[in-house]
């Protein structure tokens, strides 16, 4: 399915403000309610609306670092990765995780309270990791820009 100019006003106004009722949004982009209702359903069954998430502040949780840990596997066989895969899944502290190009073979971002607790994430799971050769973790000091918004 193509999307035209109105379906890219749809996501980006429903990427700024996921809550806003169907009225309002019909008033944002423009559109009839039944039609826009219409539209929004329809991007959402062809899959380009994957879900909706409320973004909760993680200072708030006292999670206040953020820890990028590049990860270089032993070998690349498809068991190593789909086991790692597998178990870096169950990190509740690991926010991503994605498969590299490049010098590191994965690259996580990790949420932690403050250094000690990155020490007990990284002993009990990232160390435990299957496939695992090396690690290198690299502190965020300030977060200059974060959107979840992708330009449409």
């Amino acid at each position: 399915m193509e999307i035209d100019a109105i379906d890219r006003r749809l996501l980006a106004a429903l990427q700024r403000r996921g809550r806003m009722s169907n009225a309002e949004l019909s008033d944002v982009v423009n559109l009839s309610p039944s039609a826009c209702h219409r539209r929004v359903q329809r991007l959402e069954a062809e899959g380009y609306i994957r879900d909706y998430v409320a973004l909760v502040d993680p200072r708030k949780l006292g999670r206040r670092s953020t820890v990028f840990v590049e990860i270089t596997l032993a070998g690349q066989a498809e068991e190593v990765l789909d086991a790692f895969e597998r178990a870096v899944a169950r990190i509740p502290d690991v926010l991503e995780c994605h498969l590299m190009a490049g010098t590191a073979d994965y690259l996580l971002k990790v949420v932690a309270e403050d250094t000690e607790d990155f020490a007990r994430i990284h002993r009990r799971h990232l160390a435990a990791l299957p496939g695992v050769a090396q690690l290198q973790s690299s502190f965020a000091l300030r977060t200059v820009r974060q959107t979840t918004a992708i330009p449409v």
